[in-house]
């Protein structure tokens, strides 16, 4: 896969809507921060918020910083946008702890509760990790979480059901992964590269975390500005062709320089 400049990345993300106007509608969008905000831990991602973000305006401000949708409160309905500059700034922080984590040989763990969109991303990640000398983490066999099997494809954490990989918000999953490394008394990972419940659960025990976050997923956003979570991507997590995703994974890398 040829490297993008910063430009041509842009570009790919606003044609390819990974960022850009995104098909996350702005009601979707609104409707989630909402549910946070009045206390949904289904919208926590794993994370503990408190009360510090119970204005739903207040986490609309965060949003419109971190991750480019409008910031007019009156927008009910309808287009809204993620920030490709936010997107392509988010990468290149995220490259900065990838390459941290090469340099020191680190343990990590990489999971994804969007396998039909982001596996490849964290798997190809996986790959250029461990060629860089990090240690990737193997989970323990025979876990179970939310009804489902918690097991690793391709380098990378994931839920099963039903001989299917599974869609995820939720952190039960993690939570389960570091339970049980915990009790075999395997060490932690240094890093966690995820999304989702996966990202804010690892994040919300004290593990270095960066993720993935779509508009609709706010918990990652607002951690990430309480400094609990390092970096928090914004783009669409699932868009039509996860092949998509390919330059956005070269980018990184090569800003990581593995």
């Amino acid at each position: 896969m040829p490297i993008p400049s910063r430009a041509a990345l842009i570009d790919h993300l606003v044609r390819t809507r990974i960022a850009g106007a995104v098909a996350t509608p702005r009601e979707n969008n609104l409707d989630h921060y909402r549910k946070l905000a009045s206390g949904d831990r289904r919208h926590w991602l794993g994370l503990e918020l408190g009360d510090r973000w119970t204005d739903e305006q207040d986490v609309l401000a965060v949003m419109a910083e971190r991750c480019g949708v409008s910031d007019d409160l009156a927008h009910r309905s309808g287009q809204d946008t993620i920030d490709p500059e936010l997107t392509v700034d988010a990468l290149e922080r995220m490259a900065t702890v990838l390459r941290k984590a090469a340099e020191g040989r680190q343990r990590v763990l990489l999971a994804t509760g969007h396998p039909g969109g982001l596996l490849d991303v964290h798997h190809t990640t996986a790959k250029a990790l461990r060629a860089a000398g990090c240690e990737i983490v193997r989970i323990p066999g025979g876990l179970r979480a939310d009804d489902g099997v918690v097991c690793q494809f391709a380098d990378v954490a994931v839920f099963e059901g039903g001989a299917t990989l599974w869609h995820t918000h939720s952190p039960a999953p993690m939570a389960t992964i570091l339970d049980a490394l915990a009790r075999e008394g395997s060490p932690l990972p240094d890093l966690v590269v995820a999304d989702h419940g996966w990202a804010g659960c690892a994040a919300q025990r004290g593990i270095e975390t960066v993720g993935y976050a779509d508009s609709n997923d706010p918990a990652l956003f607002l951690a990430e500005a309480e400094g609990v979570l390092r970096v928090a991507v914004p783009l669409d997590d699932h868009v039509v062709d996860p092949r998509f995703y390919e330059p956005v994974t070269a980018y990184l890398l090569a800003a990581a320089g593995l």
